[in-house]
């Protein structure tokens, strides 16, 4: 009898993996069919990419490894269509997951794929060739730098840092305020209202993540004419740090979860100020002082 109240409450538990089988065939062939009225045009009929990227494979699949599958339900629930970021309910969500799992040759099971399961179930797990932060990792060859330490910080980590740590402050899922059109034509104000919003936290969080190589790049000087000390391990754990900030950032921004923000804000003023107070706050102003970069 014990033996058969264990064999049950097994059964009823949810799914331990992809394998046992998720989602519905019913509940896939709803995602089916709201594929291709919101999302074929982008992600392609066979969901093998157009101008989105594609939704199964080996870059879909290591995109989103060992990730809960609730992240991926909300990235499609907070963000898609991209013409309308917001428009679909969690079921039609959730749905589209099941459609794009069966694509992705993932067996059905017997019950709908509901939250539960999504937050306990994850992607698998893809292993992919790791790049270090560190000088030992750069192994090809790569473009002489153009600007100085202090004029890459200003135009890409400078400006993109503003944008997460203003979260904090203004939601960027308010709606905007449409302003009326400069004269003359103003082409950076007219390209603020291009991305506004979310859009803006997304793209504000992947330069700061892609700046952390560029921090690393050789034969970069610092203002005051010093090499940036890329050799240093302290140098690469401060990058390193940026490059992790950036991509938490990210993830927060996918799932749209304003209040989260004051927490990675203050992770990145951490990131920020921990190198800052070695490397960069030792005199001279503006990035000149003799005594940074060493």
């Amino acid at each position: 009898m014990l033996l058969g109240v264990s064999a049950l409450t097994a059964q009823a538990g949810p799914p331990a993996s992809l394998s046992s089988g998720v989602y519905s065939a019913p509940q896939a062939a709803q995602g089916r069919d709201l594929y291709r009225a919101q999302c074929a045009e982008c992600h392609g009929a066979a969901l093998d990419g157009a101008s989105g990227p594609p939704l199964v494979g080996d870059a879909f699949l290591s995109n989103w490894s060992a990730r809960p599958l609730s992240t991926v339900v909300g990235k499609i629930q907070n963000t898609m269509p991209f013409s309308q970021p917001g428009s679909l309910s969690r079921a039609q969500s959730t749905a589209l997951l099941a459609y794009m799992l069966q694509a992705g040759k993932f067996p059905a099971g017997r019950t709908e794929l509901n939250d539960d399961v999504l937050a306990k179930v994850t992607m698998p797990v893809v292993r992919t060739g790791t790049v270090s932060t560190g000088a030992t990792a750069r192994t090809t060859a790569l473009p002489p730098p153009e600007g100085n330490l202090a004029e890459l910080m200003r135009a890409i980590a400078f400006p993109n840092s503003n944008i997460i740590f203003n979260v904090q402050v203004k939601d960027p899922g308010a709606p905007a305020k449409k302003e009326l059109a400069a004269s003359p034509f103003d082409y950076v104000a007219w390209g603020a209202t291009v991305y506004p919003g979310w859009p803006a936290v997304d793209q504000a969080a992947i330069a700061l993540t892609e700046t952390a190589s560029l921090l690393l790049t050789p034969g970069r000087k610092c203002q005051n004419g010093r090499p940036v000390p890329i050799d240093r391990p302290d140098w690469q754990q401060y990058v390193g740090a940026l490059a992790d900030v950036g991509r938490l950032a990210h993830r927060v921004s996918q799932e749209r979860k304003y209040e989260a923000f004051g927490d990675v804000a203050e992770k990145l003023n951490d990131a920020c100020a921990n190198c800052h107070k070695i490397y960069r706050d030792k005199g001279g102003t503006e990035g000149s002082g003799a005594g940074r970069c060493q």
